[in-house]
Formats: C-alpha cells, structure tokens, sequence
C-alpha cells in the first residue's frame, strides 16, 4: 500500500511540475501588456558573472504600454540596452540617460491569432506531459505484486487525478486565451 501511494504522490508531483512549467511559458507570450516578466530571460556580465537583470535595475511598468529599467549603477544603462537588443525579444529600447524605457507596440489582429496558437501548443504540450506521468505511474502499479482490484482501484486514482490536472490546464488556457485576445 506505501508503495501506491508513493507512485500516486510522484505522479501528483510530476503532473504538478508540468503545471508549472506551462504557466512560465505562457508568461513569455506576451498579450501587449507590460510586464517586467517580460524581461525574465535577459541576462548580462555584472563584474564576471552572468546576472538576471532584475538583480541590477529596477523594473517596472509606469502603464500598460511601458516597461521601465532603473539601473542600481548608471554606467550599466548601455550593458541593458545592448542585453535588451541581444536577447531578440522583439523590444527597442530607449536610453534616456536615467533608465531604460520599452514601449511595448500595440498587438495586430493577426499576431493575437499567433499568439493564441502559440498558447495552444504549450497547452497541448502540458496535456502530453500529464499523460505520461499517467502512463508511467501505471506501468509502475501494474509491476507491483497486489490483487487486481487493487491495481484497478490505484489506477482510477490516477486518472482522476489527471483529469483534475487537465481541466486545470484548460482553465489557464482559457485566461490567457482571453489575456491575449482582448485589446
């Protein structure tokens, strides 16, 4: 009976982590709204080491339109305006001295329908991630020496606990297919 329950715990745990990994994708498909997120990937040389930009500016969003870097040390406005234009995010930024300044252009038509596709991909890449974590936990339980009702039972548990993780999936497509579509 341990020996279930921890096959359930790990699929749990597994299907939760592909949870995760879908809303930190989704965060990256911007919906034409500021969001320092925006900016999560962008690394730059900070005395040797390579270092997250939020750790040596301020970022934040004066609008919806704008996101603003506030270096901690103003010889570093370059290094951001260059980390900005390297990391091909699609930005250009402005140096004005002070801080760093994106105006996020506003999204056509077309590219929310991109970007509703893009969405939909990572949502269906979740969805097979849970599937497997079902699939393995049901090797697994099928390998242990228990009665046939039991092994029925342990995998009911694991469907309905992938059915549960499934429609949360469907729940965040849901928002961020709104997210992205409404001007």
């Amino acid at each position: 009976m341990e020996e279930i329950e921890f096959i359930i715990e790990a699929c749990k745990e597994s299907m939760s982590n592909s949870i995760d990994h879908l809303e930190k994708e989704l965060i990256n498909i911007r919906a034409g709204k500021a969001n320092p997120s925006m900016l999560s990937s962008i690394r730059l040389d900070y005395y040797g080491s390579m270092t997250p930009l939020s750790q040596i500016a301020n970022i934040n969003t004066p609008d919806a339109q704008t996101i603003s870097i506030q270096p901690w040390e103003k010889d570093k406005l370059q290094d951001i305006e260059k980390a900005i234009m390297v990391a091909n995010l699609g930005f250009n930024p402005m140096n004005n001295g002070e801080s760093v300044i994106i105006t996020i252009p506003p999204l056509t038509e077309e590219r929310r329908k991109e970007l509703v596709k893009i969405a939909k991909s990572e949502i269906e890449k979740s969805k097979i991630s849970i599937r497997n974590s079902r699939k393995e936990a049901n090797n697994d339980i099928k390998k242990i020496d228990i009665s046939i009702d039991q092994k029925a039972i342990s995998e009911d548990d694991i469907q309905n606990l992938t059915d549960e993780f499934i429609k949360q999936v469907d729940k965040i497509y849901s928002v961020k297919e709104k997210e992205i579509l409404s001007v």
